[in-house]
């Protein structure tokens, strides 16, 4: 499960098997029992919310939207070698 980064104590990540064939390009964000799936391509979005209030995802989306080029470099680095 690469990690991408952690933020305010939120892991943001990708799992090592994102499907077959491979979904588009997202990213998980967890916090302990709780686990949010967010989107990156076409546009940012949320997928499914599993215990997170609205006022963290609207943090996660921001956050991601600031760090949306390294989520896709990330992604591409580790899914495309």
């Amino acid at each position: 499960m690469p990690k991408i980064f952690k933020w305010k104590g939120y892991r943001f990540h990708f799992f090592s098997n994102e499907g077959d064939p491979l979904e588009p390009i997202h990213i998980h964000v967890q916090k302990g029992v709780c686990r949010a799936k967010f989107q990156i391509d076409p546009e940012i979005c949320l997928v499914s919310n599993f215990g997170f209030n609205s006022h963290e995802l609207n943090e996660f989306e921001n956050k991601i939207r600031e760090e949306a080029d390294l989520i896709r470099r990330k992604w591409n680095e580790y899914f495309n070698n």
